[in-house]
């Protein structure tokens, strides 16, 4: 049990308190979206995700949503990056180790950073693929405008790296979708 459980559980039979959480987190989401949908902040507040050991940031806009892995079927005479199908919610969506796909060479997975949870990246319907990307691990927002320009890459202030990574480009490369061999 963790420090304050008995001020958790209380704060649940609490509904005065559970709406108030509720509305509080109704009213960030709407910023967020209205924020997304404007295009003011895309640039700004973005999903920090780690894809192998490599950290990215994608616009919100892009992303569907975020997902435990689920079981993947392959696929068979596909590239190595393509690891399969999975069913999210009744839709298949393919399933693309990016950190493959941008090293093709390397036929094995790149290692996850330890400690990290594995999630599903799916991509927005507005991008008309259903896609998912498999992420080591998601870091959840970061503030872009709060980096420094490093060439292509942002550096944050604990001197981490992060690439801009544009699901909306990545769905208009040749390569990424053709995923025979």
């Amino acid at each position: 049990m963790t420090t304050g459980g008995a001020d958790e559980r209380a704060g649940r039979r609490d509904p005065a308190a559970r709406r108030t959480r509720l509305r509080l987190y109704q009213e960030q989401l709407l910023e967020r979206m209205q924020a997304a949908k404007n295009g003011a902040g895309a640039s700004v507040a973005q999903l920090g995700l780690a894809i192998g050991e490599a950290r990215y940031l994608v616009d919100l806009a892009e992303v569907g949503e975020i997902v435990a892995p689920v079981p993947v079927t392959p696929v068979p005479l596909t590239r190595p990056w393509y690891l399969g199908l999975a069913n999210v919610r009744g839709s298949l969506l393919g399933v693309i180790d990016l950190a493959r796909y941008l090293d093709d060479e390397h036929a094995a997975t790149t290692q996850a950073p330890a400690g990290s949870t594995p999630r599903l990246l799916v991509f927005a319907p507005a991008l008309g693929l259903n896609c998912a990307l498999l992420a080591s691990s998601v870091y959840g927002l970061r503030h872009a405008g709060a980096m420094t320009r490093d060439g292509d890459a942002l550096r944050d202030a604990d001197g981490n790296t992060w690439m801009p990574l544009s699901l909306a480009a990545l769905v208009r490369e040749e390569r990424f979708l053709h995923i025979a061999r």
